[in-house]
């Protein structure tokens, strides 16, 4: 009997994992690196790029280049393709940015040209939580996950976690 109250709460607490959110860090550009667009063909690579992807607070960006840097910009500054007071600056050549907001962020190379030239990106992010909405509440498609993409779960708060077990796993232990 024991033995099987034990089994069971390893069950409840191993569907735990199914029900949290774990968050990526993202290699921008994939294998093509955070570098200038070879040809005007190209120049939406990194939106491209950021279209395919599933982004939510907790997530990192991982920017790898030579001779170069990476700015986050406000919306204006993106688009004029200059800054000079960015949110975030770095030319380390091994950059990491974390998402520690829902919203869009605006990201550019410092170098002049390059922004231009297309290297730049528009990254929307998404909060970790969201409980499903109906088809009436809806104001926009969200696509799947596709490559290294953040699983879609949702997260549980430890106080519903709790109320869970008590609940339900409770009475069966105490028995």
């Amino acid at each position: 009997m024991a033995s099987s109250k034990l089994l069971l709460f390893f069950v409840v607490l191993s569907t735990f994992k199914f029900i949290s959110i774990t968050c990526t860090d993202f290699a921008v550009g994939d294998e093509y690196g955070w570098k200038t667009p070879k040809s005007k063909n190209d120049s939406q690579i990194f939106n491209n790029w950021a279209s395919k992807n599933r982004f939510i607070v907790g997530d990192t960006l991982h920017f790898e280049y030579d001779k170069d840097s990476v700015l986050a910009v406000t919306e204006e500054e993106y688009e004029k393709c200059y800054s000079s007071h960015p949110v975030y600056f770095s030319n380390n050549g091994d950059s990491v940015f974390h998402f520690d907001r829902p919203g869009l962020f605006y990201f550019i190379s410092g170098v002049s040209g390059h922004c231009e030239r297309g290297q730049k990106m528009i990254i929307k992010v998404l909060e970790t939580a969201h409980p499903p909405q109906s088809g009436a509440e809806q104001n926009t498609t969200i696509g799947t996950s596709q490559g290294n993409a953040a699983p879609g779960f949702y997260a549980l708060s430890s106080p519903t976690f709790v109320l869970f077990l008590v609940s339900f796993v409770g009475p069966v232990l105490v028995v």
